[in-house]
């Protein structure tokens, strides 16, 4: 899947190809954890 990180005010925020938001997260590592749980 493609996506986009982007940091906003302390926090991360997960978009897909098209833009669409998908969740935020605390961090850049616990948004890649939450992703790689996602393509199991």
């Amino acid at each position: 899947m493609n996506y986009e990180i982007r940091y906003v005010y302390g926090h991360v925020e997960v978009y897909d190809c098209a833009g669409r938001f998908l969740f935020s997260a605390d961090s850049e590592g616990e948004a890649l954890e939450e992703l790689e749980r996602d393509a199991a």
